[in-house]
């Protein structure tokens, strides 16, 4: 049965929380904290909050440096998912990613829809694996971040979630 396995013993891990705007700064980042916030609630590392602009080589440079990183073992990002002209961070996370993770998007979508209805089809939530690390695409509102977290990353960042989770596969990320 899926759900916590309360017997286990939580592992911290460390994520990196990157705001994909033109327009925010880190005093009007309100989604940004808000999910620093919940994953600091959770028991896990803040490794690094930053703010950069909606532009591919930004965000990638952005990517790159967490992926390299052996402190960040997540990056979250939230911003630039929608369908305008200046959302462009699915571009970036193609030129990153190695493998992706098709059923978050899905999974988000399906979330989402309970929230603000068929407004979701909007969403381009997207996930996958650079290099060992795991990358997350959310939207950028306060209500995306929140039904993110708290209905799928919440769980799947901690390793006592059954049957299965993405902590316990970090030391396998990158295998040959």
């Amino acid at each position: 049965m899926a759900g916590i396995n309360e017997n286990k013993q939580f592992v911290p891990i460390n994520i990196g929380v990157l705001t994909i705007t033109d327009s925010r700064t880190m005093e009007t980042d309100t989604s940004g904290k808000v999910l620093a916030d919940r994953l600091e609630a959770a028991g896990h590392a803040l490794a690094e909050r930053k703010i950069v602009k909606d532009e591919v080589p930004d965000i990638v440079a952005q990517l790159n440096a967490w992926v390299d990183d052996p402190n960040v073992d997540v990056v979250i990002t939230n911003g630039g998912t929608g369908l305008t002209g200046r959302d462009v961070t699915p571009e970036a996370f193609a030129q990153v990613c190695e493998k992706d993770i098709p059923g978050f998007g899905e999974l988000f979508r399906w979330v989402s829809l309970k929230s603000i209805g068929t407004s979701t089809v909007q969403s381009r939530a997207t996930a996958g694996v650079a290099r060992g690390t795991y990358l997350f695409a959310l939207p950028g509102s306060n209500g995306a971040v929140k039904d993110g977290w708290d209905e799928i990353l919440k769980y799947q960042l901690d390793i006592r979630h059954q049957p299965c989770n993405f902590v316990e596969l970090i030391p396998r990320l990158r295998e040959k």
